[in-house]
């Protein structure tokens, strides 16, 4: 399994998270229709957020990445977040 997390913070990083919140019927969607889903957490920091996204492999993981970059530019453009940072790796241990 893979897994990326990708951190927002600064300008608009609130703004973000709270569209992400009222809207996330929407996310949870999208994220379910990535090939090889197995997870996915969204969550408030201090500075923004986070989201934690696993899948069976380094595609899923791509294609999240990809829909997640088009449905922010789609939908979150006006909270003005700037571009995540973004990890990603293998996963050693998933507990559920």
């Amino acid at each position: 399994m893979e897994t990326v997390i990708r951190t927002y913070s600064g300008k608009g990083a609130k703004e973000l998270f709270d569209l992400l919140e009222k809207r996330k019927t929407d996310v949870e969607q999208l994220l379910r229709s990535v090939q090889g889903f197995v997870g996915y957490t969204l969550a408030r920091s201090a500075e923004g957020g986070f989201s934690v996204t696993v899948c069976q492999d380094k595609a899923g993981i791509d294609e999240s990445v990809q829909k997640a970059r088009d449905w922010i530019a789609n939908n979150a453009a006006n909270t003005g977040a700037a571009a995540p940072q973004v990890s990603q790796g293998s996963v050693i241990i998933h507990i559920t």
